[in-house]
This record gives structure tokens, C-alpha cells and sequence, in this order.
């Protein structure tokens, strides 16, 4: 298991995982959907809709299995599945600079992915100051629907 911690600009209030090879996967093309999942899902990656258009706290979790889930912890929680055929992932920020963004290395092939949001409900008046927080969490394992597990009441 690896755990990597990052801050990330979520300019336009997303931040994404694509797989290295992937042309895009910036969130473009969100619809009502989406935006009520907090979760924009392509083939070969996803963006995240955040809380704050500001620096947010992310956490990315490899596992070799899923790992145990307390619903508790979370005030939203999406699973689904995507691609990484390259065996590498980028995150970022949806106005970094790519070359300059961080990799990650996860098991080729199909992983399946759950996008955790927490401190939702944090925000200051102005919308600038939080504690939100975001877990992402990867496995290898077959394809799995999209799914909301637990929706926060602003979604």
C-alpha cells in the first residue's frame, strides 16, 4: 500500500487523475450529473469538483485490494472505475503546468477508484478558508458501475 499526500490548486474548484498517455480529462464536459456527484469519470481518468477554488488537501491511497471503508468519516463518497494503461497517473491541479505535475505508479490496466470528500460544511463565509479534505483511493479490479455510496445535502 503507498499513501502520498499533496496540495493541490484547485483552480475552477477541480483538481484530476488521468492516465500519463491521455490527451485530457480536465472536467470540460460536466453535466448536472457530474456536478451532483462532485465527480467528472472518462475512460482513462476523472476530475474532482471541490469545496474551494484554493489550495485543498488531497490524499491518494494505492491498495492491492480495496481497502475497509467507514462511511462515518466521509461526507460524500463516489465509487468508479477507469483505465491506466501506462501504469502512471498524473495529478493536478486543472491549470498546472503537466510537466511539472506529480506521477504516480499504479498497477496497469483497470483500477477501481473511490473519490472521498470530507469537511464539506468547513468553509468560511467568503468560501476561502476550510477544512476540506479529499481521499482518492485506487485498486486493481474489474470494472465497476459509477456510483454515489453517500451524497452530501449541497450536491
Amino acid at each position: 500500500m503507498q499513501e502520498h499526500s499533496f496540495t493541490l490548486f484547485a483552480d475552477y474548484h477541480q483538481f484530476y487523475l488521468r492516465d500519463d498517455t491521455t490527451a485530457d480529462t480536465d472536467g470540460a464536459n460536466w453535466n448536472d450529473a457530474a456536478l451532483k456527484a462532485r465527480v467528472f469519470v472518462a475512460a482513462d481518468g476523472f476530475a474532482v469538483s471541490t469545496a474551494r477554488n484554493m489550495e485543498v488537501p488531497v490524499q491518494v491511497l494505492i491498495a492491492e485490494q480495496e481497502p475497509p471503508l467507514d462511511m462515518g468519516t466521509w461526507d460524500h463518497a463516489v465509487s468508479f472505475s477507469i483505465a491506466a494503461p501506462s501504469g502512471r497517473l498524473i495529478i493536478a491541479g486543472c491549470t498546472d503546468y503537466l510537466p511539472d505535475a506529480a506521477r504516480l505508479t499504479v498497477p496497469e490496466g483497470p483500477l477501481r477508484v473511490r473519490a472521498l470528500f470530507a469537511g464539506l460544511e468547513t468553509l468560511s463565509e467568503d468560501g476561502l478558508d476550510g477544512d476540506d479534505h479529499y481521499r482518492i483511493e485506487l485498486w486493481p479490479g474489474t470494472p465497476l458501475e459509477f456510483a454515489v455510496l453517500k451524497s452530501h445535502p449541497s450536491s
